[in-house]
């Protein structure tokens, strides 16, 4: 009685480290070392959906926080 139930455990404990890794090599949003970039969101392509799922998303830059963003660098 406990095989089915060893079973199901094992495979939602192997899903779980499967996404785990996953997200850690091909996510943006992840990060392991932060001393190494400090700004790890500057790295971000915004075009590029970062949800598991997104619907009609459509990215515009703002035009002000484009000129911030020249000014501090």
């Amino acid at each position: 009685q406990l095989i089915p139930l060893v079973g199901v455990v094992s495979f939602a404990a192997v899903g779980a480290l499967s996404f785990s890794v996953y997200s850690l090599f091909s996510k943006s949003d992840v990060i392991i070392n932060k001393s190494g970039n400090p700004e790890p969101w500057e790295t971000v392509d915004p075009t590029k959906p970062q949800k598991l799922l997104t619907i009609n998303q459509k990215w515009k830059p703002v035009e002000e926080l484009e000129n911030v963003r020249k000014l501090t660098k």
